[in-house]
């Protein structure tokens, strides 16, 4: 659900050539430091698409599986079907916000900035071939014949889930306007797009909902060394000893660099912290509540 690429507040740092050679020396660590890893803007953007998405699956769900058992109930806490689709107007239109913003600001930071790095290089979200010898190399240490990758700023999977939500937002998006403005989309379209709108804005939303609500769970909260969940995305820090283990790509450059006491910062709060947990665990129980209904409307 992430749309996040690196914040421009933070430092872009490349490896230097002549910084190489200084970069393999272990930089010792006493006590917990922690390193800079997302800006304010992109933490509140994921908290927006977050919640907007969850409030268009609890709303859109009831109206895709009206029969149900259980869809009449959903649909009562938002003030029966109609109000469903109301409330499921305004997150709709929220989310386009959020994602037009964010499209936005990129384009903007790219081309009337000047800023490097978002289209390619190690901190950008546009797939490039190593992330194809990443996935490879993942596979393998998988079945025990290799080493595990060391990936850098994003890994593959988070670029497929980046992508898979601009995508699925503009596809959903485009589709679920034909259906909300039916008059004027009449006018620029025939009579069976609408058919094909109604289907892939239900098909879309179903497969949308399944894919973050199990595989984008998994990778960031519920695999083996992030249970039961990833802090990373609500607090914006990271542990250095988990940054060295978990990318350790990323660590490599930033050290060879002489960037880690620049993005050095404090440990979270213990009130971000419970904060963090709180809204975690909110997404957590609700995305796995609402594929819990589907596999059961899908099943009678």
């Amino acid at each position: 659900m992430t749309l996040a690429v690196l914040d421009s507040r933070l430092p872009r740092v490349e490896t230097p050539p002549a910084a190489k050679d200084a970069g393999r020396q272990d930089i010792a660590v006493d006590h917990p430091v922690y390193l800079a890893r997302f800006g304010r803007a992109t933490r509140w953007l994921h908290v927006v698409i977050m919640v907007t998405f969850l409030g268009l699956s609890a709303t859109g769900m009831p109206l895709l599986f009206s029969e149900a058992p259980w869809a009449r109930p959903l649909a009562g806490l938002f003030g029966g079907f109609r109000g469903a689709g109301l409330v499921h107007r305004f997150f709709g239109a929220a989310l386009l916000g959020a994602v037009a913003w964010h499209v936005m600001n990129v384009c903007y930071r790219a081309f009337v900035r000047g800023e490097r790095g978002l289209f390619w290089g190690p901190t950008s979200m546009v797939p490039q071939p190593r992330d194809a010898a990443d996935l490879y190399g993942h596979v393998k240490w998988f079945l025990g014949f290799g080493a595990r990758p060391r990936f850098e700023h994003f890994a593959y999977w988070e670029k497929f889930d980046y992508w898979a939500v601009l995508w699925g937002t503009g596809l959903m998006g485009a589709a679920g306007l034909v259906l909300w403005f039916p008059v004027a989309a009449s006018r620029i379209l025939p009579g069976w797009m609408f058919n094909v709108a109604l289907f892939v804005h239900g098909a879309e939303a179903a497969l949308a909902i399944g894919f973050i609500f199990v595989v984008h769970f998994f990778n960031g909260h519920l695999r083996p060394g992030k249970f039961p969940m990833d802090l990373v995305i609500f607090t914006g820090s990271v542990a250095v000893d988990e940054l060295r283990h978990e990318r350790a790509g990323e660590f490599e450059r930033l050290r060879a660099a002489g960037a880690i006491e620049t993005l050095s910062t404090a440990a979270p709060k213990p009130a971000l912290l419970r904060r963090a947990r709180l809204a975690g665990t909110a997404g957590l129980v609700l995305g796995l509540g609402l594929v819990a209904l589907i596999l059961y409307a899908i099943a009678q």
